[in-house]
């Protein structure tokens, strides 16, 4: 068996790869092409293992219990070629290798997805200082030190669920109240990658879950996504700062860069010189969506779709949550980026749009928002749909 340690933010993970891991020993791949055994494993002495879940209509979604991340997702195209359409790294290593690799690719992001302003919020009176790891915000529960990359606890039923459950303590990276969460992924008949997020609390606390795929619908992930068409069911979105932290205003997409509402390419607007796309260097905001109101999201309405003129590849998304943020990849490609090794090559920048469902980012800090506050006796319940199809 071979050890390693990755020591990152005082934190210390210790990974136990499996001599099959250790030796690349093949075991039958998946459609997408993965080896299961470079994923079996053990992290801080929890096992962790590649899960596939298919239906009938050549779908195949591979995900593994570390941070319960999606690692391939593979749908027929318009020839009925199976396609993986989501980004990643071929074996565990990498994505837990948070010093030279850090990464949100797939993952369940845990227990604040997004943004808070200068990493604290007050609740109850209360005022709770959190682990800053996005300059002086906290982005993703804390990133490197949420759940993203911890490991789950995995129970696979049938060829289609896979149901993932994880235990956070009080005061992990500065939060309030032990929660225990459950995230569902489920792929049904009709081409959909269904997630559900559960969790309670023994004390007020704030939850707010979402899953981070990566997507590249035309199957290369060595080409930018321009082509990709884009729609949002929006009127509205929410400006951010430098730092990406929304400004507390509400302005309509109406005569903008950020109206989707007629579907259009990517590219034909990723380089505008429209201030908010040149501070994120493309996409990286909440659009409001049409389908939440009255308090309520309306998840058999479609939210927003991402299409392949490539592929023929069409993902339609659903959610109960106010808000989707759309990250169009402005982050790959640059720094680093380029001497990483990925799964289906080196990722240039934009290669790649994200559909994050969520609460508005920093909505602690927004009382005018919906907010994302559990209270013990209360269940907090998320759901987000992706449809597959060709066209």
């Amino acid at each position: 068996m071979k050890h390693l340690k990755h020591v990152f933010a005082g934190a210390t993970v210790a990974v136990a790869l499996f001599s099959a891991c250790a030796s690349g020993e093949q075991q039958a791949l998946t459609v997408s092409g993965l080896n299961p055994a470079k994923f079996d494993t053990l992290i801080n002495e929890k096992p962790v293992k590649l899960y596939t879940l298919k239906n009938a209509n050549g779908m195949e979604v591979c995900i593994t219990n570390y941070g319960g991340r999606v690692v391939s997702l593979v749908v027929p195209d318009k020839d009925g070629k199976p396609t993986d359409v989501v980004l990643g790294f071929d074996n565990i290593a990498q994505y837990a290798d948070t010093l030279n690799s850090p990464t949100d690719y797939g993952s369940s992001v845990g227990r604040y997805a997004n943004r808070i302003k200068e990493a604290k919020f007050t609740l109850n009176d209360s005022t709770y200082q959190l682990r800053p790891n996005d300059g002086p915000n906290c982005l993703h529960g804390g990133g490197t030190t949420g759940w993203m990359n911890q490991v789950y606890d995995a129970e696979q039923i049938g060829d289609s669920i896979l149901k993932l459950t994880i235990v956070a303590e009080d005061g992990e990276n500065g939060f309030p109240g032990k929660v225990t969460a459950i995230t569902t992924y489920t792929v049904k008949a009709d081409n959909t990658l269904d997630i559900t997020w559960e969790a309670e609390t023994d004390k007020p606390t704030i939850i707010n879950q979402t899953n981070h795929n990566y997507y590249n619908l035309n199957g290369d992930f060595t080409k930018p996504g321009y082509d990709m068409v884009l729609y949002v069911n929006a009127d509205n979105f929410t400006p951010s700062d430098k730092l990406y932290i929304p400004t507390g205003e509400v302005k309509p997409v109406e005569g903008t860069p950020m109206d989707f509402r007629t579907p259009h390419a990517i590219g034909d607007s990723i380089k505008s010189q429209f201030d908010q796309i040149q501070n994120a260097g493309g996409y990286d905001h909440n659009w409001c969506l049409n389908t939440f109101k009255d308090g309520k999201g309306d998840d058999t309405q479609v939210c927003a779709s991402l299409y392949s003129p490539k592929t023929g590849i069409f993902m339609e998304m659903y959610t109960n949550e106010p808000g989707v943020q759309v990250y169009s990849g402005n982050f790959q490609g640059v720094g680093n980026e380029p001497n990483i090794k990925h799964k289906g090559g080196v990722y240039p920048q934009h290669v790649s749009v994200c559909l994050e469902s969520q609460k508005y980012p920093d909505s602690p800090n927004k009382k005018d928002w919906v907010q994302a506050i559990l209270n013990p006796g209360e269940k907090y319940f998320s759901h987000a749909a992706y449809k597959f199809s060709v066209k």
